[in-house]
């Protein structure tokens, strides 16, 4: 009976901070064909890639224009992304999920970081023949 006790308090609780969690953040995204757009459209674009060098030499390739700061060390260089403060900076990864914890916490300190649901999978097998694109 105790363990049980002890297993719905941390259930409970984990419940408790996700509702917490997602009541002070709201993670903003974009698909890949707006990022595609913005791209094409906009030359002052940010875009930030969490994964790491290793995976941007890989068969996926990397954005040419991408700012790379792998998720692990991104609490760390955080200070890189101080000059695009206002501006709004778009973080991708392989499928989206690595990004959107990088994008909370961007917008925890206080970025305009927008999520790009899908990452650098869904981009290649939407938009797989730009000239953006591979590298």
């Amino acid at each position: 009976m105790m363990m049980f006790h002890r297993s719905l308090v941390l259930i409970t609780g984990i419940l408790c901070l996700s509702v917490a969690h997602s009541q002070t953040v709201e993670t903003r995204a974009i698909s890949v064909d707006q990022l595609h757009d913005k791209i094409i459209s906009d030359s002052t674009l940010v875009i930030l890639d969490v994964r790491t060098p290793e995976e941007l030499t890989g068969p996926l390739g990397k954005l040419d224009i991408v700012i790379n700061i792998p998720l692990q060390e991104l609490e760390n260089r955080l200070s890189e992304l101080e000059k695009y403060r206002n501006q709004e900076i778009d973080v991708i990864c392989k499928i989206g999920k690595r990004s959107a914890a990088a994008t909370d916490f961007l917008i925890q300190k206080g970025l305009n970081a927008v999520n790009v649901q899908g990452g650098m999978v869904e981009y290649r097998a939407k938009i797989s023949n730009n000239n953006d694109s591979k590298k």
